[in-house]
């Protein structure tokens, strides 16, 4: 029996071993929020879109030559510039690429499609992602 426990013990800390997510595992979860941000966006869910982005006066947001700090900045932004449905349209995502920074951090380049009633509109981003609290959250964003 004495020859049993030691056996015993190593089973148990070999099954509470965790796991560290891959890379694969990551872009996985990277683009399932940038799939809930095309969803968000297109039911004109505002707040919504912005549940991928890191909620931090910190937040960086790049557009047309001006940098916007904070996350409820860049809210109050969109909701200013997409008041309605006619606006937001459906939003849609063609990533180009997602490539690791480091273990807790990617960036991600790609286009961005609107069809909508106001007008389409069309572009380019890139956006930087990273792990917070184990959490993926969009830092900065540089859209044009």
């Amino acid at each position: 029996m004495k020859k049993l426990i030691p056996f015993i013990i190593l089973i148990i800390l070999a099954s509470c071993k965790t796991t560290k997510p891959t890379a694969t595992d990551d872009v996985a979860a990277i683009r399932s929020i940038l799939d809930q941000q095309q969803k968000a966006w297109s039911d004109n869910d505002l707040e919504g879109f912005m549940a991928g982005y890191w909620q931090s006066d910190e937040l960086t947001y790049y557009s047309r030559g001006k940098i916007t700090k904070g996350w409820h900045t860049t809210l109050a932004n969109y909701k200013r510039n997409y008041p309605t449905k006619d606006e937001t349209g459906e939003l849609n995502f063609e990533i180009a690429n997602i490539s690791q920074i480091n273990a807790d951090a990617y960036w991600v380049m790609g286009s961005y499609f609107l069809t909508r009633d106001a007008g389409d509109a069309n572009g380019t981003f890139m956006i930087i992602f990273k792990r917070i609290n184990g959490e993926w959250k969009i830092i900065g964003d540089s859209s044009c």
